[in-house]
């Protein structure tokens, strides 16, 4: 951009920028979203300003806000959504499970192969009693026995996991 269109460009954000913040506060409904939805058109509005100055360019600039606001809209899910105030919920602590993991990761080692095949089968793929049955050539009542031992041996090899759910014989 040349010099003349820099300093026409800074004059018109100079006496517009007002106008053009109201237009994005009413939009968005919060001050820092309207900063950065003026922020932004007006960052874009730079790089093309010696073809807008030359038209309409309060005109133009008021639908890139419209338009902007409307792509952030349909993408709300990664934008974060400022709050007068904070919540007091401390985040989980994201390492508080690795001794867990690791401790029945080497009961899972320990167990017998069937046992190990049957809660692979039960827990990690969800699969029902009668699959599993089909699966590894033996009966249900078979399946929910081991199913039983298997989680039995596990607790006794990690005691920690008492929240482990009991197997469903139902299924």
């Amino acid at each position: 951009m040349d010099t003349e269109a820099r300093q026409d460009f800074t004059a018109f954000v100079a006496t517009r920028s007002p106008a053009l913040f109201r237009t994005a506060m009413a939009l968005t409904g919060h001050r820092q979203q309207a900063e950065d939805l003026l922020q932004t058109v007006l960052a874009k509005a730079a790089r093309h300003w010696p073809r807008i100055r030359h038209g309409q360019p309060e005109a133009y600039l008021r639908t890139a806000l419209y338009r902007q606001y409307v792509s952030w809209w349909r993408r709300r899910g990664w934008r974060e959504t400022p709050s007068e105030t904070l919540p007091e919920v401390p985040a989980p602590d994201p390492t508080a499970g690795v001794d867990l993991t690791i401790v029945l990761a080497a009961a899972l080692r320990r167990l017998a192969p069937g046992h190990r095949a049957v809660l692979v089968l039960r827990y990690l793929e969800d699969r029902p009693t009668d699959e599993i049955a089909e699966i590894l050539g033996c009966a249900p009542a078979t399946v929910r026995s081991q199913t039983n031992r298997a989680l039995h041996r596990l607790r006794q090899l990690c005691p920690d996991l008492d929240a482990l759910p009991e197997p469903e014989n139902s299924r």
